[in-house]
C-alpha cells in the first residue's frame, strides 16, 4: 500500500483555544528574576509545600506563568480526518519557545522523579519491570479532592476530603498517598481545560522523562475502567523531538492495515486524544538512536480518574516504592536523592 504524507491524515479544527479565565491570578506566583533559568531553580521561599511531597516543589517563575497563560497556539489545532475511531488534535505547537524551553528546564529540575521497579505476574511465572523512564505523579481522583488553602503560606495543611461528605477520606480509603497537583503544574492543566472548551476537566498529571533515546514506551492504550468511557488524554512534549507512534489494535490482533501513524512531536507541540480513540487505538514512543533523543524528554499528559483504584494505579506505576530522582545540573543528569 502506498504511503502517504502525513498532511493527509489532518483537516482544519473549527475549535479554537482561549486564553486562561482570570480564575488563575489566586495562584501563588513568584517574583521576577533577572538572572538566567538554565538550572530551572526558583527562590527557596516561594516553595510550594505539602506533607505528601518529598520536598519543597518551587513556584513557576513569572516569565514562565505568563507565557503559559496568555500564550497562543502557533496554529489551530488540526484534527485526523479519514481514520476509523480516531478523534485526535494536533497542536504544532501548543505553547511556543522560549517558554517551551524555559518550562522543560524547570519541571526536569524541579520535579522529584522515579525509576519504577514492578513485578508483573502471567500465570506461575513472575517478572521483574524495570520502567524504561523516569515518572512521576500528582492528583486524586474524583471521590476525593484536596481542600483549598486559606493562604499561600498554608499548602502543607491541605487535607484530603471526602467529595459527598467533605469530611476527612477514611485512613484506610488509599493504599497509596495521594498528593495534590502542584502550581507549577496546575497552571497548565487549568489553562489547557480553558483552551479545549468542551467541559472537559483533568484531576491527575503524569509526567514522564526520557532522559536518553534509550528510554520508550512500549505500544498501549489508555483504555483503563478506572478512566470511565472514552476518556481524554491531553499529552503535551517538552524537550527533545520524539516520534510519536499510533496504530489500530486492528494492527496488532494481525488485520491488514496501513502503516502506524506517526507524529514527530516536537518541543511545546500537544496531542488531545478523545472519543474511541483508547478504544481502538495503540500508542508508543519507541527508542531512537541519535539526534536531539539524548537531549532529554519531557511528557506531560493530563487525565481523569473516576474511582480509587484509578489512584491507586497510578501511584504504583509511577512512583512506586523506589527511591526519588533529582536533577543535577553540574553532572547533567538524574541522581537518586540523598
Amino acid at each position: 500500500m502506498s504511503k502517504r504524507p502525513l498532511d493527509a491524515f489532518f483537516t482544519s479544527s473549527t475549535s479554537s483555544s482561549k486564553k486562561l479565565k482570570e480564575s488563575t491570578a489566586s495562584e501563588p506566583r513568584t517574583t521576577e528574576r533577572n538572572d538566567d533559568i538554565d538550572d530551572g531553580k526558583a527562590p527557596n521561599e516561594n516553595a510550594q509545600k505539602h506533607p505528601s511531597y518529598p520536598f519543597p516543589i518551587a513556584q513557576l517563575p513569572s516569565r514562565i506563568s505568563v507565557g503559559l497563560e496568555f500564550a497562543t497556539p502557533g496554529r489551530q489545532a488540526r484534527t485526523i480526518a479519514n481514520q476509523p475511531h480516531l478523534d485526535l488534535l494536533y497542536y504544532e505547537p501548543y505553547i511556543p519557545q522560549p517558554t517551551a524551553k524555559q518550562y522543560f528546564q524547570f519541571l526536569r529540575s524541579e520535579l522529584p522523579f522515579y525509576r519504577v521497579k514492578y513485578t508483573m505476574k502471567r500465570g506461575p511465572t513472575e517478572t521483574l519491570i524495570s520502567t524504561p523512564r523516569f515518572t512521576t505523579v500528582f492528583g486524586v481522583d474524583i471521590t476525593s479532592y484536596f481542600s483549598a488553602a486559606e493562604n499561600q503560606d498554608d499548602h502543607e495543611y491541605r487535607k484530603l476530603l471526602d467529595s459527598k461528605t467533605h469530611q476527612p477520606i477514611a485512613k484506610d480509603k488509599y493504599k497509596c498517598t495521594p498528593r495534590p497537583i502542584p502550581a507549577c503544574l496546575d497552571l497548565l492543566r487549568k489553562q489547557v481545560e480553558a483552551a479545549l472548551d468542551d467541559g472537559t476537566s483533568y484531576n491527575f498529571v503524569l509526567v514522564n522523562y526520557y532522559a536518553s533515546g534509550d528510554d520508550s514506551i512500549s505500544y498501549h492504550s489508555d483504555d483503563e475502567r478506572f478512566l470511565g468511557t472514552n476518556p481524554s488524554i491531553a499529552s503535551l512534549t517538552l524537550g527533545a523531538k520524539r516520534d510519536f507512534l499510533m496504530k489500530h489494535k486492528s494492527a496488532a490482533a494481525g488485520a491488514v492495515v496501513e502503516k502506524p501513524l506517526k507524529l514527530p512531536l516536537a518541543s511545546g507541540d500537544m496531542i488531545v486524544m478523545r472519543g474511541e480513540t483508547q478504544s481502538n487505538w495503540l500508542h508508543s514512543v519507541p527508542k531512537r538512536k541519535g539526534g536531539e533523543a539524548g537531549s532529554g524528554r519531557i511528557n506531560i499528559t493530563l487525565r481523569k480518574a473516576v474511582v480509587p483504584g484509578g489512584t491507586e494505579n497510578y501511584y504504583r506505576y509511577n512512583v512506586g516504592d523506589g527511591g526519588i530522582y533529582r536533577w543535577d545540573n553540574g553532572k547533567k543528569e538524574m541522581l537518586l536523592a540523598d
